[in-house]
């Protein structure tokens, strides 16, 4: 059996919203789906080879309630059988804590990390 090794294909942004803006009336779960499609665009990679998809999102409140991971990730088109979590760490470190979530999950011993 083959080994799985964590990939992080690539990290993309959504932008930053403020009140009475353009982007006020966007759903957060869309404009996640958005930022998923064109980084998918980007990279290149097919969504089917997917294992995981791990979302940073901070300060989650409101609309943003739930898994706005796996939400997003259907609203972009990506398959039902790929699954998605939100990682809601409260402060900078939220992206690093996905980071680490993705590299727990993988088979390989610690010290080939």
């Amino acid at each position: 059996m083959e080994t799985a090794e964590p990939v992080i294909i690539d990290a993309m942004c959504a932008p930053v919203g403020r009140r009475e803006r353009w982007l006020e009336k966007w759903h957060p779960v869309d404009l996640m789906g958005e930022t998923l499609r064109r980084l998918m665009a980007r990279s290149g990679i097919d969504a089917n080879d997917l294992d995981d998809v791990i979302i940073d999102s901070v300060l989650q409140w409101g609309v943003q309630h739930g898994n706005v991971a796996r939400n997003a990730l259907l609203v972009a088109g990506l398959p039902e059988s790929v699954p998605g979590v939100s990682v809601d760490r409260q402060c900078g470190s939220s992206g690093q804590q996905a980071v680490s979530f993705a590299v727990q999950g993988s088979p390989l011993e610690p010290t080939t990390w």
